[in-house]
């Protein structure tokens, strides 16, 4: 019962940390992130984005030495496979079924953006709860749960629990659980940095 006004009354001093994670985002202009998700494999991923939605994935694992950058201009992606053939390179749809994540995701949906807009359209047919706060990767995190009724989901998920580095409010931690309660993803978030400088080509492999 104690735990449970202490909930309350961080979710009332909070306000709605949901929107407060997508609003940190909406003001930045890029940021870098290194991703460990785990589903039913382990995908290790240094990620890059920079607004209106460039985007580069450097794999660690499982397909160490791959790079890929998407061009939200001209919704493309290019793929360079193999580390020790940087000459050979694959042009592809963002919906191409080779490059989807192990939860069928397209490169376009991949940013923290993306996610929040899922968590926040849960939220309106949801419950948001307040858990606490927590150390995650040496930040302090309050740890937010978003359960849609009825068991709806969004995306798969029924629920998110997500961690919100209280410095930036952007999330350092994530967990997705279908309608049955089953984890189906557990994405950690390790070295964001918000708003780091580019090189003019970094977003092309040309």
């Amino acid at each position: 019962m104690l735990f449970g006004l202490f909930a309350v009354t961080l979710a009332l001093t909070a306000g709605d940390p949901v929107e407060a994670a997508l609003e940190s985002f909406r003001r930045l202009e890029a940021y870098s992130v290194t991703l460990r998700a785990e589903s039913d494999r382990t995908e290790v991923i240094r990620y890059f984005y920079r607004k209106p939605g460039y985007i580069r994935m450097e794999f660690e694992e499982p397909h160490g030495g791959a790079v890929l950058v998407y061009d939200p201009v001209e919704r493309e992606v290019v793929l360079r496979p193999f580390r020790f053939l940087r000459s050979f390179k694959m042009r592809l749809d963002p919906e191409d079924r080779l490059i989807r994540s192990s939860r069928g995701h397209t490169v376009d949906e991949s940013s923290i953006g993306s996610l929040l807009e899922n968590v926040s359209e849960l939220k309106k047919d949801g419950t948001l709860e307040v858990m606490g706060e927590e150390d995650v990767n040496g930040k302090k995190a309050l740890l937010v749960e978003v359960k849609g009724r009825g068991g709806r989901e969004v995306d798969g998920t029924n629920m998110y629990r997500l961690w919100l580095d209280r410095a930036t409010s952007l999330p350092v931690k994530v967990e997705a659980y279908d309608a049955g309660g089953r984890l189906v993803e557990r994405v950690r978030m390790h070295g964001l940095v918000v708003d780091p400088e580019f090189p003019q080509d970094f977003f092309s492999l040309d």
